[in-house]
């Protein structure tokens, strides 16, 4: 489902959109029509998306930007130094943003891997 995917942006997706909620469920019904445009040039992993939506309807965010998931980043020794939020415009996939909560840590999605916890 998501094989065009870069593999830390795909793990992220698969691991803050559950199959639950409706709007997650929408939203992953979007990966297979999702192609990242761009990424951050700091290496913290942060994604920007084009979504063919020609080919999927809209989750049922609403109209404007929304934060649709997020997640805490956890290391190996229980500290949670950023999160990661998944953002929609219209109800389309639009971006994923990694962010760290300290100037002194750096994070990135590759070292976050699986060790997100949504909240």
């Amino acid at each position: 489902m998501t094989e065009n995917l870069p593999a830390d942006v795909a793990a992220a997706l698969e691991a803050m959109l559950d199959t639950e909620r409706p709007v997650h469920v929408a939203l992953r019904r979007q990966l297979p029509h999702l192609s990242v445009l761009s990424r951050c040039s700091c290496g913290c992993g942060t994604a920007f998306f084009e979504v063919r939506t020609g080919e999927v309807e809209p989750a049922p965010t609403g109209p404007g930007t929304v934060v649709a998931a997020e997640a805490q980043i956890v290391t190996d020794g229980g500290d949670f130094p950023g999160e990661v939020l998944v953002f929609t415009q219209g109800g389309y996939l639009s971006w994923l943003e990694v962010c760290s909560w300290s100037d002194d840590i750096e994070v990135s999605l590759t070292a976050a891997g699986t060790s997100l916890r949504p909240y």
